[in-house]
């Protein structure tokens, strides 16, 4: 079975959680062809304070060009 796994910063709502794993499933067995109930998807929300671009924490702000 597969498994997919998203890394994403926190703030996304219930709602659009739901509308991610479901298109996601239906991407992964149209393109697969498995069944849906294969697809295991793990959602890990990752707070600002743990999530670095360019050596910044993103808690610190947006980094400037």
């Amino acid at each position: 079975m597969p498994m997919i796994t998203v890394d994403m910063r926190e703030g996304r709502t219930v709602e659009q959680k739901r509308a991610l794993v479901q298109r996601l499933t239906d991407a992964f067995v149209e393109t697969c062809d498995c069944p849906p109930d294969g697809v295991w998807i793990v959602l890990r929300d990752v707070s600002t304070d743990n999530w670095a671009i360019g050596g910044r924490l993103q808690s610190d702000g947006p980094v400037e060009a």
